[in-house]
């Protein structure tokens, strides 16, 4: 295989203007496999105003059923290239690979639901008291920046510009410094499927390098970014000085509530993944559980020996269930966690070390004893760490799920119906599933409350938000 290493702009392959180049490591095996064109500044700004040509010279007034097929091509075009893409993400991040065919297939489903859409989305004719005709558009933006995280590459990648191809944009997408594989083969099979050169640009390089550039450029009129609260911050200060439209996935902390009358043989069955998958490097992860103190113990007990089931090891291997983590620097983050749990007297129902002595490997790890104001229950650790503990009063322990700065996502394991309509509207999360795990659903809205983020990608809403609604009243006579 011979991986993408070059700037995708205007719709072919260049050189970045300064030369550098970023060596990427494969995380199983510590070893530097490719080096990839380190965007900067101007080109930037070259990808911006190729973009905006493209845009001005005919990809907004492009008939919507012309776009659509289009998109259909793109997605036809990723399919068949679906054994492709998932080993670039499996090289760049030690996804396992029968993970990542299943992102290559989110990732086409994606631009099949927008092309879907395309014709399907539109304003309203609106009675109004004067009489007279008055209806609604919905028009595009312009040029927007979609900038995405190391953890889902591809699928996030798919899921920011599809909608904002369908309603008319054109894209200037920025991977991840440690994950731009997938994201430069997305551009290139997008534009040989058929999308004209510079609706799509592809950028990568080191965020802290392109990240104020991007958001700062008077041409950028949207920016929908997912990744860390701290960076969401900086970037929505920034959009501010021009009042540029943002949208915001950030970081979570979510909650896995398990009541004593549920099936939790089930849910202690399926939770580890729900927190373990991707080996923890998901904000949607369900690192807090909260189970019902009738049930805690066999809950634990059956919890933990699914844990010790997973597979960890090289994701090469069609039966490996948890990779490495993305970098020595992440494992590192999530062990100086465990050291700080170890400190502060947490027991550890299993892992903790590391498996294997070459790649960034970790043992899923169980917590129990976990202290309310510990970092482990508190902050977001985005690695295979877990904490659970037991709860009494169903009222103590939402004030506790909902005391945390993140709702993004979550579960609720119960058979009571009113039980479970009184939790989900109680529980501060933009997302969440009731006996299962299940949290994104390339046909429903997707993002968080709070320190989450604000507004939202996926369904019909991500269309809405890259696009500008536009009221046209016509007098009578």
């Amino acid at each position: 295989m011979n991986p993408p290493h070059r700037l995708f702009v205007d719709g072919a392959w260049r050189d970045a203007a300064s030369g550098r180049r970023t060596p990427l490591i494969n995380p199983a095996t510590e070893e530097v496999f490719t080096e990839v064109a380190a965007a900067d500044v101007a080109d930037v700004r070259a990808a911006i105003e190729s973009a905006q040509r493209a845009w001005e010279g005919g990809w907004r007034d492009l008939a919507p059923g012309k776009r659509e097929a289009l998109l259909h091509a793109v997605a036809r075009t990723l399919r068949e290239h679906r054994e492709e893409i998932a080993r670039l993400e499996m090289l760049q991040i030690g996804k396992p690979i029968t993970d990542a065919r299943d992102e290559a297939g989110l990732g086409a489903r994606c631009f099949e639901y927008y092309a879907g859409a395309v014709t399907k989305f539109g304003g309203q004719t609106l009675p109004v008291a004067r009489g007279g005709f008055d209806f609604t558009l919905r028009q595009p933006l312009g040029v927007v920046a979609c900038i995405v995280p190391w953890n889902f590459p591809f699928p996030i990648a798919c899921w920011k510009a599809a909608p904002a191809l369908a309603a008319g944009n054109c894209v200037v997408l920025k991977p991840a410094t440690l994950a731009p594989l997938t994201a430069l083969k997305l551009g290139e099979l997008a534009t040989a499927a058929g999308l004209p050169p510079g609706v799509l640009q592809v950028l990568p390089g080191s965020g802290a390098a392109l990240g104020d550039a991007l958001v700062t450029h008077p041409l950028i009129r949207k920016v929908s970014f997912t990744g860390s609260t701290e960076i969401g911050r900086r970037i929505m200060a920034l959009a501010a000085r021009d009042l540029k439209r943002v949208s915001l996935e950030l970081g979570g902390k979510s909650p896995n509530i398990v009541f004593a009358d549920a099936d939790w043989e089930r849910a202690a069955d399926t939770s580890p993944l729900s927190v373990f998958a991707n080996t923890g490097q998901d904000c949607c992860a369900r690192s807090r559980v909260y189970v019902e103190r009738p049930i805690f113990e066999p809950f634990v007990e059956r919890f933990v020996a699914a844990t010790r089931k997973l597979v960890v090891g090289d994701p090469a291997r069609e039966e490996t269930q948890l990779g490495p983590l993305v970098s020595a620097a992440q494992r590192a983050a999530v062990e100086a966690y465990l050291a700080d749990a170890r400190a502060r007297g947490s027991r550890f129902a299993c892992g903790g070390g590391r498996p294997w002595p070459r790649g960034y490997f970790l043992e899923p790890t169980v917590l129990l004893d976990v202290g309310r104001e510990d970092r482990c229950w508190r902050e977001e650790i985005f690695g295979p760490v877990v904490a659970v503990t037991a709860f009494d009063d169903e009222t103590e322990m939402l004030r506790d799920v909902n005391a945390s700065p993140y709702g993004l996502s979550g579960s609720i394991w119960t058979t009571n119906l009113n039980r479970a309509l009184r939790v989900s509207r109680a529980v501060q999360s933009g997302v969440l599933s009731v006996n299962c795990h299940n949290s994104v659903h390339v046909e429903a809205p997707f993002g968080g409350f709070k320190h989450s983020g604000l507004g939202r990608d996926l369904g019909l809403a991500a269309l809405e938000g890259f696009t500008e609604l536009k009221n046209v009243y016509v007098a009578e006579g």
